[in-house]
């Protein structure tokens, strides 16, 4: 069981809590109970929040020796430093190993933390400029979802932070068991953490422009080849037009949105199926096992055969 901490603090963010509450502290029908989620504070008892009530939190900071996960979704006021038992359950926590994770601006909590010096970070747009004044030794990316560099990693907007749980949960017990997490929430299973953190509003001409039906298009043929100019054609656009849509409305290219939708489909295949690496590749339309090794390698820092070790053979 993987023991999930989330430090909290008054007035507390309601929406960041309850993103990483319901990725990592539901029990869900059908699918094995793989965490342990839990609250704590560092002064146990009522904890106000910006939702307008109390809420009773009984574990103090000695939670965080327990976790295998340390998560701090929020620290406001951004600019109100943590104390120093704060800063100490953080550095200890993560110098015996555990993960830490922030969401939106519980970046401030890690950084005080030292956690983050000459490492890259991101937080909501809106406070990335005084993150990046208040540290000047983290390298701050305001443009992207979440950054991950595993044993520390940050989120920007409390949605961001939704997919950065997944994103921890896929590594954590693969991408079926992520899938599943994600149906019963109603929400895609996964955004790359280099997507951008939000798109500029549409013109009044491009209100019709979706791409759902395309991407239902792309999804069914991931097996054959497909371009760009294939992709334009097929949706009556340009090539440049094309792509202005995507980043606008998913935040990332035509080529970039393609090549993880194939690599999460050979996720899938991976773990449940006893097919060769070339069938595999050949499925998703990554043409050969070297290739997709390389893909892979590159988007997962793993290689398929480490991947499918790992998780084939859990039950589900």
């Amino acid at each position: 069981m993987h023991r999930v901490a989330a430090l909290v603090r008054p007035p507390q963010s309601t929406f960041e809590l309850a993103c990483a509450a319901q990725v990592f502290g539901i029990e869900r029908p059908g699918l094995p109970t793989r965490y342990a989620f839990g609250v704590c504070t560092e002064r146990p008892g009522p904890v106000a929040t910006y939702a307008g009530y109390d809420m009773l939190v009984t574990d103090g900071l000695d939670a965080l020796d327990r976790a295998d996960t340390v998560l701090v979704p929020g620290w406001l006021p951004a600019a109100e430093p943590p104390s120093p038992a704060v800063v100490r359950a953080l550095r200890r926590a993560h110098s015996r190993g555990a993960r830490v994770v922030s969401i939106c601006s519980g970046v401030f909590a890690l950084a005080h933390a030292g956690l983050l010096d000459g490492r890259r970070a991101t937080t909501h747009w809106a406070l990335a400029d005084e993150l990046a004044a208040c540290f000047p030794y983290i390298r701050v990316d305001p443009d992207v979802l979440y950054v991950d560099h595993g044993d520390v990693a940050t989120s920007a907007g409390a949605g961001a932070g939704i997919d950065l749980c997944m994103h921890l949960v896929r590594g954590d017990q693969g991408a079926r068991y992520a899938a599943h997490i994600a149906r019963t929430m109603v929400m895609p299973p996964h955004r790359e953490g280099g997507q951008s953190q939000y798109a500029a509003p549409p013109h009044p001409a491009q209100i019709d422009g979706t791409l759902a039906p395309l991407l239902e298009w792309i999804t069914a043929r991931l097996g054959e080849p497909l371009t760009t100019q294939g992709m334009a054609a097929h949706a009556g656009v340009s090539t440049r037009t094309l792509a202005r849509r995507f980043a606008e409305q998913l935040g990332t290219s035509p080529g970039q949105w393609l090549l993880a939708q194939r690599i999460a489909v050979a996720q899938d295949l991976l773990e449940s199926s006893d097919l060769p690496l070339d069938a595999v590749a050949r499925r998703v339309g990554l043409s050969s096992a070297t290739n997709l090794r390389r893909r892979f390698l590159n988007a997962l820092g793993t290689t398929p055969g480490a991947y499918r070790r790992a998780f084939r053979a859990r039950p589900r």
